[in-house]
């Protein structure tokens, strides 16, 4: 029987940075093995949730807690173990130039685990192949496109084998056709992987598309949480407001959102 427990916590959690007001009261509860997106308008704090979330950032007051461990009031050592649980697709991609696309893929192995270097090239030639980049270990990142260089981030994202994948803006300055392609590859990954998933996002059509449940900021607060379908029927102004700029909304409890097909 699989563990219903939510992975990830957040409970009363507070954040301000001088007179700003960030996170105001934050309780949510990501369930495991499912995409959990979180979106919002800019400035609203979606980032640095997710950087409570790592501990990268401690609260104010209010708790985190990941895989059962209260990241408040964890030690170095418990925070680098629950980290460890962790990998992240970062909005630019974060790649290092100076190496190859094996080599950028395979760094958080070579620094983080005791595999050969055997071991080491066939996990990284396995991820890169599951992101539909196979043979690509010695190709140059300046040759890549910026979808391919998203891939690329997604394999190292999941080269180690992580419980949780955080994604930051997946598709953020990709073509429509390409963000389409992300969106495709995310639900394969989360296919074939069956780890718990947390976008941050403000592609609302691919959100909808890739997400289970949806968590809306908005001035700080958590202002609507639910499974996708049921969010896309809240009533609350702010939300349909945020989301008719992009969908056409269900008008009746028959009714289903209205998205642009795959392109």
């Amino acid at each position: 029987m699989s563990d219903s427990r939510p992975t990830i916590e957040l409970l009363d959690v507070h954040k301000r940075f001088g007179d700003l007001v960030v996170l105001d009261g934050i309780d949510l509860a990501i369930p495991p093995g499912e995409t959990t997106a979180i979106i919002g308008p800019s400035g609203t704090g979606k980032s640095v949730l997710l950087k409570h979330i790592v501990g990268l950032l401690q609260p104010d007051s209010g708790r985190v807690c990941c895989f059962g461990t209260d990241l408040t009031t964890a030690t170095e050592r418990q925070l680098y173990a629950v980290r460890q649980r962790f990998g992240m697709l970062f909005q630019g991609g974060a790649l290092f130039d100076s190496m190859s696309v094996g080599e950028n893929v395979a760094f958080p192995l070579e620094q983080h685990s005791k595999l050969s270097p055997a071991k080491v090239r066939q996990r990284v030639e396995e991820k890169l192949d599951l992101v539909g980049l196979p043979d690509t270990w010695d190709r140059a990142v300046s040759q890549l496109s910026g979808g391919q260089r998203k891939r690329v981030g997604l394999a190292r994202a999941i080269v180690t084998d992580p419980e949780v994948v955080l994604f930051d803006e997946p598709t953020s300055g990709l073509d429509p056709l390409t963000s389409d392609q992300i969106d495709r590859l995310i639900l394969t990954m989360k296919a074939h992987l069956g780890v718990t998933f947390v976008v941050i996002s403000h592609d609302i059509v691919g959100t909808v598309r890739i997400a289970d449940h949806i968590a809306m900021l908005h001035e700080g607060k958590l202002v609507a949480w639910d499974r996708t379908p049921a969010f896309l029927r809240s009533e609350i102004p702010i939300v349909r407001a945020f989301l008719q700029r992009n969908l056409v909304l269900p008008s009746g409890p028959d009714d289903v959102a209205t998205l642009p097909s795959f392109g």
